[in-house]
């Protein structure tokens, strides 16, 4: 997810919001989600040459973090996942003549999950890296950057160049925390001003830290912070530019080259008629759209 990762509405039918993704605080929400509007028929091309052994069992299990909304998170129900990852992959096997079966699963537990059978295929806003296409095949879908965010009128004056002093929450196994953070922890730890790190399991939870004051700041990709600030009632606010703009990936097995190729076909397939952008745009997120389909770019 930038991941290298809210249950935003997970919570809601009791009347509260446990931010806790990519020791919890609740915030208000109005508790509704777009309504799943992306409907796909079967391309028989692209179906006849699904593996037989999928074919057979006409099912995709996904190993998915539902605490990243929009993109994907529990409904009000506390159990239907949902987002617009969601509605895009599930149109996506649509497409294959293929149903998605989702279960929510820790995310620096998905890539492991899919390399050892557990999970047919990661949908989980994986970012494409080289280190992760050394272990799994990566098919381009969205692009997003990092964004960074704090309470309304960013009082603590949160420049994302200039984070020394801060205490910053990020969720683990997230590109921002292993990628992004470290080389300017080195650095302020040097000009003796470090940088308060609080790592959490859940993007939810690093946005409840920053609601409720235990951090200054958080970073994650740009359509969660974004959606973060929407929703949660004025107490977080986006704070600097987006930066560092990379295409998100479904993850596949290294050796499942041929269902790799055949989703970037389903994907492109998905584009033509209309499918792709009716996904974005019923989460308010075709900003991230992309033209182009691509196994491991």
């Amino acid at each position: 997810m930038r991941r290298s990762s809210v249950l935003l509405l997970g919570a809601l039918a009791a009347g509260s919001l446990t931010l806790s993704a990519c020791g919890s605080d609740s915030l208000s929400n109005d508790g509704t989600t777009p309504s799943a509007s992306v409907t796909a028929e079967a391309d028989a091309a692209l179906a006849d040459k699904v593996p037989a052994d999928l074919k057979e069992k006409g099912t995709l299990k996904v190993g998915t973090d539902s605490s990243y909304a929009p993109n994907e998170f529990l409904d009000p129900d506390g159990k239907t996942i949902v987002g617009f990852d969601i509605d895009l992959f599930t149109a996506v096997a649509a497409k294959l003549g293929l149903k998605a079966e989702y279960e929510t699963a820790k995310f620096d537990s998905i890539i492991t999950g899919v390399e050892s059978g557990k999970y047919d295929i990661g949908v989980s806003s994986f970012t494409i890296n080289d280190e992760r296409k050394k272990q799994v095949n990566m098919i381009s879908y969205y692009s997003a950057g990092t964004s960074w965010a704090g309470a309304p009128g960013n009082p603590k004056d949160i420049d994302p160049t200039k984070p020394c002093g801060l205490k910053v929450a990020v969720q683990q196994g997230t590109v921002q925390q292993e990628e992004d953070l470290p080389p300017k922890e080195k650095a302020c730890k040097a000009a003796g001003n470090p940088i308060d790190v609080q790592v959490y399991e859940g993007q939810d939870e690093a946005t409840a830290a920053v609601a409720a004051g235990k951090a200054d700041a958080m970073l994650a990709d740009s359509p969660i912070v974004a959606y973060a600030a929407k929703e949660s009632d004025g107490k977080v606010e986006s704070v600097g530019d987006i930066y560092d703009a990379a295409p998100y990936g479904y993850v596949v097995p290294k050796e499942q080259t041929e269902l790799a190729d055949l989703l970037a076909e389903a994907l492109t397939s998905l584009k033509e008629d209309g499918g792709y952008e009716e996904a974005l745009t019923n989460w308010g997120v075709e900003d991230g759209a992309i033209d182009e389909f691509a196994v491991n770019p």
